[in-house]
């Protein structure tokens, strides 16, 4: 069966995210206020081929953990769907 993944990475809360923060400091300069916050992350796009549904998530969970997040820094989720 082939699957979708739609992958999140964010990084964690409790660290600084400089790029988001550049981002917010400069939205006043294209007239957008009442930004408090921006945190920057990733999206990804994986289509893949599984056998079933637990096979396919453990394909992304791998693939999360091993090469898309650097989890000492980041978090991430995802959704799976049968195409």
């Amino acid at each position: 069966m082939k699957f979708v993944a739609q992958i999140d990475i964010m990084p964690h809360k409790e660290l600084l995210d400089p790029q988001g923060k550049t981002v917010a400091n400069n939205m006043k300069n294209i007239d957008l206020t009442g930004v408090e916050d921006v945190r920057i992350g990733k999206h990804i796009q994986m289509t893949l081929d599984a056998a079933n549904a637990d096979e396919a998530n453990t394909k992304v969970e791998t693939a999360c953990k091993k090469i898309f997040a650097n989890v000492i820094m980041e978090t991430y989720s995802y959704k799976i769907e049968a195409v």
